[in-house]
C-alpha cells in the first residue's frame, strides 16, 4: 500500500513545470516560511514577554524532542532507504541517501503545528497544520519520502508536543 500510494503521488511529478515548481517550493522553501511566520507571530503578538519566552521554550523542546531525539533514535535502530535509492522515481529535489523513516520534516512541522495549536486554537494553528501537510505531500511527490515516513513523522511530532505539554503544563498557564 505504501508503494502504491507513493507511485501514485510521485507520478504527478514531471507533468507540469508549474506544478513541479509548487512541489519544490513546498518541499524546500515552505518550511522556512513557516518558521519565519512562527517567529513573526511570537515577536509581534500581543502576549507578554514572559509568555513569549515560555512559548518559545515549549516549542523548542517539542521540536528538539520530535526531530532530534525520537526521529534519530528510530532511524538508528530501523533503517528505511529513501524511495529514489532502490526505485526509479521522479526526483524533483536532491537529498542525501540517509534513512527516511520517519520524516524529520514531518516530525518537526507537525510538532510546531501542535505546539501552536496548544497555545492558539485559532486560524494560526490551522495554517500550520495545512503547511505541515503540504510539506509532507510535496516531499513524497518530489521522491524523497515514502507516505509512511510522513505519517510516522506526523505522529511523532504531534505526540512530542503533547508529551511536552503534559509534562510541563505550560500551555494551560498562558
Amino acid at each position: 500500500m505504501n508503494k502504491v500510494i507513493f507511485q501514485y503521488l510521485n507520478n504527478l511529478a514531471g507533468r507540469s513545470a508549474v506544478f513541479d515548481w509548487l512541489v519544490v517550493f513546498c518541499a524546500e522553501w515552505l518550511p522556512y516560511v513557516l518558521v519565519a511566520v512562527f517567529l513573526a507571530i511570537l515577536i509581534f503578538g500581543k502576549k507578554t514577554y514572559l509568555e513569549k519566552i515560555k512559548i518559545f521554550i515549549f516549542t523548542g523542546i517539542s521540536l528538539f524532542l520530535s526531530r532530534i531525539v525520537i526521529t534519530e533514535t528510530i532511524r538508528y535502530f530501523y533503517h528505511v532507504s529513501r524511495p529514489f535509492v532502490d526505485n526509479n522515481v521522479n526526483q524533483l529535489i536532491f537529498h542525501e541517501t540517509s534513512g527516511s523513516f520517519p520524516s524529520g520534516h514531518a516530525a518537526f512541522f507537525f510538532a510546531l503545528a501542535m505546539a501552536i495549536f496548544l497555545f492558539n486554537r485559532r486560524l494560526a494553528s490551522v495554517v500550520f497544520f495545512v503547511g505541515a501537510i503540504l510539506i509532507g505531500l510535496a516531499r513524497v511527490i518530489a521522491g524523497v519520502h515514502w507516505p509512511l515516513d510522513i505519517l510516522e513523522g506526523a505522529i511523532v511530532g504531534v505526540l512530542s508536543a503533547l508529551a511536552v505539554s503534559k509534562i510541563s503544563k505550560v500551555p494551560k498557564k498562558i
